[in-house]
C-alpha cells in the first residue's frame, strides 16, 4: 500500500486553495451584481437613507444629517401629525436633471440609497394636518381645527406671519419645516398629495452622537 509523502499532500492542499481562490474571483462579479441588485430593491421598496441638504428641519434634523426612511409604512397606514416625511418636490419649477448615462444613474442610485447624497427634487418636512383638517397661523402660532399646537420641536418660538385658514383637501397633507423662518413648505406651495410621499423618516443614524429614533415625532 502506497502512502503519499508530506510534500505531495502539501502540494495537493496548495492546489485546492488556489482553485478555491480562483473560483472566488470568478464568482466575484456575479456576487457584486447580486449585492447591487438587492441594494437597489431595498432602496426602491423598503428603506432608504436620506441626506439632509438644508436647514429647514433644524434643530430636529441638521444639514448633513442622515435619516432612514421607511417606504412601506404608508402602505399599511396613513401619514399623520407629527410624522416627518420625505416627498417629491411640489414646486412647478423643478431643478432640471442633468443627462446621465446608465453607469452614472446606477452610481447615483446607490449613493442615494446609502444616504451619501440626495436628489434635489425631494423635500423633508413635518406633517401638521391631514385630510379635512383646517390649518391657520394666527397670533404667531399654528392652529389645527381651532386648537393651538404645542410644538416643542420648533427651532425657535418667534411669531410667524398669519396664514390661512385653509382646509386640507382629499388625499393631501399639510407640511411645515421645524425651522419656520427658513422653510419653504405648505404655506408656500399648499398641501401636498399623499401620492408624492416617498416615506416616513423614523431614525436619525448620523452623526452617531445624535443617533435617536424619530418615532411619531
Amino acid at each position: 500500500m502506497q502512502t503519499r509523502s508530506g510534500s505531495e499532500r502539501q502540494t495537493e492542499t496548495s492546489t485546492k486553495e488556489k482553485q478555491t481562490v480562483g473560483q472566488f474571483f470568478k464568482e466575484l462579479p456575479v456576487l457584486v451584481v447580486v449585492a447591487l441588485g438587492i441594494a437597489i430593491l431595498v432602496k426602491a421598496f423598503v428603506v432608504q437613507a436620506f441626506f439632509i441638504p438644508s436647514g429647514s428641519m433644524e434643530d430636529t434634523l441638521r444639514i448633513n444629517d442622515r435619516v432612514l426612511v421607511s417606504k412601506f409604512t404608508y402602505r399599511i397606514s396613513e401619514p399623520k401629525y407629527p410624522n416627518v416625511v420625505v416627498f417629491e418636490s411640489p414646486l412647478t419649477e423643478r431643478i432640471p436633471e442633468p443627462e446621465k448615462g446608465a453607469f452614472q444613474a446606477l452610481v447615483d442610485n446607490i449613493m442615494e440609497g446609502l444616504g451619501l447624497q440626495s436628489s434635489e427634487q425631494d423635500f423633508i418636512k413635518r406633517v401638521i394636518a391631514t385630510e379635512g383638517q383646517t390649518v391657520e397661523v394666527k397670533e404667531g402660532a399654528v392652529h389645527v381645527d381651532g386648537e393651538k399646537l404645542d410644538e416643542p420641536y420648533r427651532k425657535d418660538m418667534n411669531p410667524m406671519p398669519d396664514y390661512g385658514p385653509t382646509t386640507v383637501g382629499q388625499d393631501k397633507v399639510f407640511v411645515m419645516g421645524d425651522n419656520r423662518s427658513n422653510s419653504e413648505d405648505s404655506r408656500v406651495f399648499g398641501p401636498i398629495p399623499t401620492s408624492t410621499i416617498i416615506g416616513k423618516a423614523f431614525v436619525l443614524i448620523w452623526p452617531l452622537n445624535r443617533f435617536r429614533w424619530l418615532g411619531s415625532s
